[in-house]
């Protein structure tokens, strides 16, 4: 589905990505760390044509995207649902018509249909109660449910997306967000998260990445990650580390929000 290989990356002269090579099935469950400026959140603009390298390849389905134009990859992004850590929603519309605007602005839907897959998504991410709300009086866990929501409804991809999704969060509402990315992956659909947040990547994940210096410095599934000597998530996690790794990480059941 995704592969990248010996991708080079700079901004304003410094390296970001450097001769970076992974690749990833569509029904991967892929978590990928690094410190902050890593270039986490780059590999998702690489991937989705929004960012093009200096040098290397990146292929989507077998095909070979960093010199395409605007036109083609047009027709390469629905394949994937993007949720950016920012969500941003727009502030003069409420939830409902948040959620409502793809399917208004870019399908020929009647508004019987509309309002029906707009009202299924709400109940997907349990703000069904929140419908008329506007984003100024969202709860942030509020607003980032809001956004997958807008992401999601009409659209059919083949793997998911997720910048940081549960930054800044509190731990209900993390856990709301991990549960809702379980609970949309359950038909077999993959996706790449990229996060700093160990915990939360842990219990959605079943294979991880840690990039380091530019490079993917671990590419393994959790029993690799303990017996990795040189493991920088001894570093980021302190003791914790210990506790949720080598004895007993936290796993989520899929289950609604």
């Amino acid at each position: 589905m995704v592969e990248l290989r010996n991708v080079l990356f700079s901004r304003e002269r410094r390296v970001i990505l450097n001769n970076l090579s992974f690749s990833v099935g569509a029904a991967e469950r892929v978590a990928i760390f690094g410190g902050s400026g890593a270039g986490k959140t780059t590999l998702l603009k690489l991937i989705l044509g929004l960012e093009r390298p200096d040098a290397g390849e990146i292929f989507i389905d077998g095909e070979e995207i960093s010199g395409l134009g605007e036109d083609r990859l047009r027709l390469v992004r629905p394949k994937f649902t993007i949720v950016f850590q920012e969500g941003a929603l727009f502030d003069s519309l409420n939830v409902w018509d948040n959620v409502a605007f793809y399917l208004r602005e870019r399908t020929n839907l009647g508004e019987g249909e509309i309002r029906r897959q707009v009202e299924e998504m709400l109940d997907v991410v349990g703000l069904r109660d929140a419908a008329d709300e506007m984003p100024e009086s969202l709860s942030g866990g509020m607003k980032r449910r809001a956004a997958l929501a807008r992401a999601l409804v009409g659209r059919q991809p083949k793997m998911f997306l997720y910048d940081e999704p549960t930054a800044d969060l509190d731990p209900a509402n993390a856990e709301i967000i991990c549960k809702l990315i379980l609970r949309l992956a359950a038909d077999g659909k993959g996706f790449l998260i990229v996060t700093h947040e160990i915990l939360h990547g842990l219990a959605v994940a079943d294979r991880f990445l840690f990039i380091k210096n530019g490079c993917i410095a671990f590419d393994g599934d959790r029993n690799a990650m303990v017996a990795w000597a040189d493991n920088p998530l001894k570093t980021f996690m302190g003791e914790l580390y210990w506790d949720v790794v080598h004895r007993a990480a936290p796993t989520l059941a899929p289950g609604g929000a």
